[in-house]
């Protein structure tokens, strides 16, 4: 664990409040496990059903960023230059590129002065150190990758699977390819993205994962629920 003291202390020395959350030294580059390492959801995605209605993904160990500030055209361009993408401003929507020179980055609006940003997870260090060191004015980003986990879930039932789990109107054309709420998800809470007529992105707290794990379960138990690794 030296290596990753010695980067914090470093960076307090610039009064700098950020930390790599991903081991550097190599012998260390395993310890990070996703909420649901327990599932063994590889050996399901193999020798379970490959056939059904609503199909599961974890995608894990993610780089998450919560982003809060009131943007001047200023703090546009740089958060553009940034990312490769530029901050939805319209309510309830979302971008993603797969053009930026870090890789896939999506961002998630959430509220007029807050956004979630998704990258690869061992890009958020560097991100995080770019605003600090970039970016001028009044704005809080936050790291909240180790907190969090994404659900991809899609398939021919998904919409009637999701409908078992949450208040929100699912017809296409109230929630549209693109559209991002926070909202109620069985008792619990997500964020839901929706990134085709027939995916969905779920952001969920990790220490709800499983417990919404077995629920999705249960919710596609008529539809059939293929595990995808």
């Amino acid at each position: 664990m030296s290596d990753v003291k010695v980067e914090a202390v470093e960076l307090e020395a610039t009064d700098k409040l950020v930390m790599n959350q991903v081991p550097l030294s190599a012998e260390l580059s395993e310890i990070g496990e996703s909420p649901l390492h327990h599932a063994d959801l590889a050996s399901i995605a193999e020798h379970g059903p490959q056939e059904g209605g609503v199909h599961f993904h974890e995608r894990k160990l993610m780089g998450l960023l919560t982003l809060r500030c009131l943007p001047s055209a200023e703090q546009q361009e740089m958060i553009k230059s940034l990312l490769g993408v530029a901050l939805p401003m319209q309510p309830l929507t979302s971008v993603t590129t797969d053009e930026s020179t870090i890789g896939k980055v999506s961002v998630r609006w959430v509220s007029p002065d807050e956004w979630l940003i998704i990258i690869e997870g061992d890009k958020a260090f560097d991100i995080e150190s770019s605003f600090h060191d970039k970016l001028m004015g009044h704005f809080s980003l936050v790291n909240i990758s180790g907190g969090t986990t994404i659900f991809d879930v899609s398939g021919s039932h998904v919409v009637e699977m999701l409908k078992k789990s949450t208040p929100v109107d699912l017809h296409a054309s109230e929630f549209p390819v693109g559209k991002v709420v926070s909202t109620v998800f069985a008792k619990s809470g997500a964020m839901i993205c929706r990134l085709a007529d027939d995916q969905f992105e779920l952001v969920v707290r990790r220490s709800f994962a499983d417990y919404l794990w077995l629920w999705i379960q249960d919710a596609s138990r008529e539809y059939g629920l293929v595990v995808k690794a």
